[in-house]
């Protein structure tokens, strides 16, 4: 068995040594114990017969031996040490030795420092070592310094003592955030470089972000420009869970910035006129720094002219003169105007313009309803869609004038009191209806265009601002149409003629069908009640058929007519002989029989009723010829 071993640091006997002997030299006593008492029970079984011997101390009582057992003279050649002075030992070690199971920063001092390392003395049982990789922040480190390190490894393959400096600046670094957030202190950091949306700044050896709207209290139009600036920080947010920090520079002034401006503003009255400088642009209006506080022209009090954009009137870091038009003290807010300085371009406005005249000025604005004129800068007339033609079709403004045109206008009413004018263009060329009974005289045939579609007829322009309207029943003298549609389309060319002339009410209705010749005319000579055709059945309808005489006459057949001699009737395809019995040229209307052909009554009938047409100039109604045929075939059938 082995005896102590002497620690080579402290040059005298290790308690973990100690320890450690202890435990190996008692564990042995104990095992000698249990096997004497083994003996001993054994030698008992065997010895009921024998006389009993006297048992010694060991024998008797084994646990009190082994509690009063001298260890140290138990080994050979080791020299005893007192009980007090293991105690004395013990405590100055807790003392002076830094207890390497706590995962705490504690501070060393460097004792040596090779090519790679750096030797860290922490006053613990071993010295450190550091890699030098993490001191590249401190190029003159030295022995004697003093540093902040962690215990990263105990002790790894070669029993060294691992440290880390890094990890200890660190969680130190961490805990000066933590504090400064807490109590609201001033940090310095320095900017490394630019980010997305900000600035990334080193604090305490941590990588904060700072956003672009926190660098400043006004906008930042060059952040490389603090790059590489060491400045002072609040901070004002920690994410714990991801490690961010939030910075902000902009916080430190805002304090002030908020005095100053109470300050600034308690001295303001509205109509004060004041210095400034354009501190930003916006697609609204201008903000505009005044010394501290700023203050916002809205893009209407930049210029009595209508405008696209602020940046057509001014610029960035310009120096102006604006006015106070209202101020908010609770809120801090300023409204500034900067066209309230010169005089209202209504009022400066020649005193000899009047109604009537005609003005020149450039189309600023163009709405569906019309478009704005600029006669004058910051004087602005109307143009009505109504009042850019004689055409009573109105359309779109953007048909007529665009953005930016040069035109000349009328002047039709001036309001200065309300500083409202309305113009017109149409005024400039003569109205067409001023000689329209001398160019569309009633009876004259011309050509339209087809301009748009209703559903009783179709509206034709002549001219521009000289439309008519065709009926629907004015369009064909043969064709049935039950929408203009079906017959022509718009922007189609059509000959027209003059039907009827209203001057004052400046309508004109107009007929396609009267620039041809009636056919129905020829037709009532040629399809004459009387007459024969022979043609066959074209359908088979309700209450009889029709048949075709030609493209535009067709005749319709009741179903008493279709019977033929031998009795049976006609069927769709079959071709006959056909007498007309009905002929009525207004509503084209054509009735024909069959059955008249080979019956001598209903034929002296259909005679008689052509007979007495003729003679009164009357056209035979279906029911007339029906009511007489009735009457006789209830003749023949014996009936009263």
């Amino acid at each position: 068995m082995l005896g102590f071993q002497k620690c080579i640091k402290i040059n005298t006997f290790c308690v973990e040594c100690i320890n450690f002997q202890v435990n190996s030299e008692y564990k042995f006593l104990s095992s000698m114990a249990e096997e004497t008492k083994t003996n001993e029970q054994v030698e008992v079984a065997h010895s009921e017969n024998k006389p009993t011997a006297v048992a010694s101390p060991q024998q008797q009582n084994p646990e009190q031996f082994l509690a009063d057992f001298n260890w140290h003279r138990y080994q050979e050649g080791i020299e005893e040490v007192d009980d007090a002075k293991l105690t004395e030992f013990e405590k100055l070690v807790e003392e002076n030795f830094v207890d390497t199971l706590h995962n705490e920063v504690v501070e060393g001092v460097v004792v040596n420092i090779t090519d790679q390392d750096a030797i860290i003395d922490i006053n613990a049982k071993s010295e450190g070592v550091i890699s030098l990789n993490e001191f590249r922040y401190n190029q003159d480190l030295k022995v004697g310094d003093k540093v902040d390190v962690l215990i990263d490894v105990k002790e790894d393959a070669e029993g060294q003592l691992i440290l880390s400096h890094r990890k200890a600046r660190v969680i130190k670094a961490w805990e000066r955030v933590n504090k400064a957030q807490e109590d609201g202190t001033i940090v310095n950091g320095l900017v490394k470089c630019r980010t997305k949306g900000g600035m990334i700044v080193d604090v305490f050896g941590i990588e904060a972000f700072l956003p672009g709207s926190q660098i400043d209290v006004k906008p930042i139009r060059d952040y490389d420009a603090y790059v590489g600036k060491t400045m002072e920080f609040k901070v004002v947010k920690i994410n714990h869970e991801f490690k961010n920090v939030v910075v902000s520079h902009k916080a430190l002034i805002e304090a002030d910035i908020e005095e100053q401006k109470k300050e600034i503003i308690g001295q303001l009255e509205k109509g004060q006129v004041l210095e400034g400088v354009v501190k930003n642009i916006t697609s609204y209006g201008v903000f505009v720094d005044l010394g501290g506080v700023d203050g916002l022209v809205h893009i209407t009090d930049l210029s009595w002219s209508r405008i696209n954009h602020p940046n057509e009137i001014v610029e960035l870091d310009q120096t102006l003169n604006v006015v106070i038009l209202d101020f908010d003290e609770d809120k801090t807010r300023i409204q500034l105007g900067l066209k309230q300085l010169s005089k209202h371009p209504w009022e400066a406005l020649d005193e000899n313009i009047k109604e009537g005249d005609v003005v020149t000025g450039v189309v600023t604005v163009i709405a569906d309803y019309g478009a704005f004129i600029e006669v004058e800068e910051g004087v602005e007339g109307l143009i009505h869609v109504s009042e850019m033609s004689w055409s009573t079709h109105l359309r779109s403004a953007q048909d007529f004038v665009k953005v930016g045109d040069k035109i000349e206008a009328r002047i039709l009413t001036l309001d200065r009191e309300d500083r409202k004018m309305s113009l017109g263009i149409k005024q400039l060329s003569q109205d067409p209806w001023t000689d329209i009974t001398e160019k569309y005289p009633v009876g004259s045939r011309h050509t339209g265009e087809v301009r748009n579609f209703t559903n009783f007829g179709v509206f034709v322009e002549l001219e521009e601002g000289i439309d008519g309207l065709i009926y629907i029943s004015d369009l064909s003298w043969t064709k049935k149409i039950k929408h203009p549609s079906e017959f022509c389309n718009v922007g189609d060319k059509l000959d027209v003629v003059v039907l009827e002339l209203d001057v004052e009410g400046r309508k004109l209705s107009l007929g396609h069908k009267q620039t041809e010749s009636n056919p129905w005319d020829v037709y009532a000579d040629q399809f004459a009640v009387g007459t024969k055709h022979t043609t066959a059945i074209t359908e088979i309808v309700d209450k009889g058929a029709t048949i075709e005489f030609n493209e535009d006459v067709v005749a319709f057949v009741p179903s008493r007519h279709l019977e033929k001699e031998d009795g049976s009737k006609l069927a769709k395809g079959e071709e006959a002989e056909f007498i007309v019995i009905e002929f009525n040229k207004e509503f084209k209307r054509v009735v024909a029989s069959h059955t008249s052909i080979h019956k001598q009554e209903e034929q002296k009938i259909v005679r008689n009723a052509a007979k007495k047409a003729k003679e009164e100039n009357q056209k035979t109604t279906l029911g007339d010829a029906n009511a007489e045929l009735q009457a006789l075939k209830d003749k023949m059938e014996g009936k009263a």
